[in-house]
């Protein structure tokens, strides 16, 4: 059963059909070959419970969120102020790149959204600086993914609603991986730009007053950062509301910064339906696929085969670290997550392990999926952005951030207080 389902999904995928298609036909294909009972008429039923979920209406607040900061010109002007505090490091703007990214990433909550906002600001940089230019792109490829990690966070509200796991406990535990991710990024750059100096290109250089001066350009993303994350936890509003919050908040911003009009609001509203309709295209399908899996009892059969193997916790989880990288390889992030988490999850539940640190775990495994050939999807918009050469730059770029990433999940695994300390002081 379970070597039909990944055939026929890598084959669809193959022939690139879109992601939400490939679930639901997976789930139709299952359903008749393994199933005597119409599974598919309670897709209806399905659909309408998982759409009315008050948690999901976080999406669409997030995604219009991030489309009105990069639309104001504010995400702009935070990547300016971080360049003058950053740029003087060796490897220059390609710092800015990740700590944009990481403030960017505490107020969107989407990757995609993260590495397209900042590279369409950092891209045009590389030529006129003198950059190496796929390390460069590898940047903010790699920093593009600390959205799925650094709360708020809408793959963190996915798995929370698929397993029951406290969504204000994951975004807590996000915290600390987050930002440890991001300096493990920048201390690749570093390493590599001592390496080989030539890569680093032109430093900017700023001195203390203009440091100081480019402080207010930080303050909207860090402010609308504590307006969403810090109304979770002083009990005012759920993971939901505080969504809208934030977006209240980047109105008020962008009126401030007299870039608020019709036009402005059309866009960002447009490409939140754009964006929201396709997430709930594949949340929608992934719930059928996940349903029919259940119901023809592949979930249980895989939990039986990893128990019947008889290794030791950790040595399970090694190996499902290793089938989730592989997956990475050939899967959309979205559409892995709502996939693995129901199947995956009670195994490593039943194992001793804690839901919330495996959640976190997942997100990195997640992470490292947006950067690995030949289905990253944060390698295409970084590449969708800066509009000429080959992909493979961008892949080549980014293959030093993976090992970071490697080396991000033998943290988690060695030391899991990394994700669990700041939950066991709140909870």
């Amino acid at each position: 059963m379970l070597a039909k389902t990944l055939l026929i999904l890598l084959a669809l995928i193959a022939l690139a059909v879109p992601v939400a298609a490939t679930l639901g036909w997976v789930g139709l294909t299952m359903q008749y070959l393994e199933s005597p009972m119409p599974l598919h008429r309670a897709l209806g039923d399905m659909v309408w419970q998982t759409g009315i979920d008050f948690l999901l209406v976080a999406i669409p607040m997030f995604i219009l969120l991030g489309e009105i900061l990069l639309r104001a010109g504010i995400a702009a002007k935070m990547y300016e102020g971080i360049v003058k505090w950053l740029g003087w490091l060796p490897g220059g703007l390609m710092h800015a790149n990740t700590g944009s990214s990481a403030l960017f990433a505490a107020t969107s909550g989407s990757s995609v959204a993260t590495a397209a906002t900042i590279g369409t600001v950092a891209i045009p940089q590389i030529r006129i600086r003198g950059y190496n230019e796929r390390l460069f792109l590898g940047t903010v490829a790699a920093g593009g993914t600390l959205g799925i990690l650094i709360p708020p966070s809408i793959n963190l509200i996915l798995y929370g609603l698929l397993t029951d796991t406290s969504v204000p406990e994951l975004y807590l535990a996000g915290f600390l991986p987050g930002f440890l991710l991001a300096a493990l990024f920048m201390v690749t750059v570093i390493i590599l730009c001592l390496a080989r100096p030539g890569w680093g290109g032109e430093r900017v250089r700023a001195s203390w007053a203009e440091r100081i001066a480019a402080l207010p350009d930080l303050v909207p993303p860090i402010g609308i950062f504590l307006v969403v994350v810090g109304s979770i936890y002083a009990g005012i509003a759920t993971p939901t509301e505080a969504a809208a919050l934030g977006v209240m908040a980047a109105l008020a911003l962008a009126w401030f910064n007299g870039s608020l009009s019709i036009q402005m609001l059309r866009g960002a509203i447009e490409g939140t339906m754009r964006t929201t309709s396709m997430i709930m295209l594949i949340i929608m399908a992934a719930v059928f696929l996940n349903f029919v899996l259940s119901i023809i009892g592949l979930t249980q059969a895989l939990a039986d085969f990893v128990t019947g193997l008889g290794l030791t916790p950790t040595q399970t989880m090694l190996l499902l670290i290793v089938v989730l990288i592989l997956l990475g390889c050939f899967m959309e992030t979205l559409s892995m997550l709502l996939t693995t988490a129901p199947l995956i999850a009670p195994i490593v539940i039943a194992l001793g392990y804690d839901p919330v640190w495996f959640g976190i775990l997942l997100m990195v495994l997640l992470e490292t999926a947006l950067i690995t050939p030949p289905i990253g999807i944060n390698l295409y918009v970084v590449q969708a952005v800066r509009g000429r050469g080959d992909i493979t730059d961008a892949m080549i770029g980014a293959a030093p951030f993976v090992v970071a990433m490697f080396a991000m999940i033998a943290l988690l695994l060695l030391f899991p207080s990394i994700a669990l300390w700041l939950p066991s002081l709140v909870y």
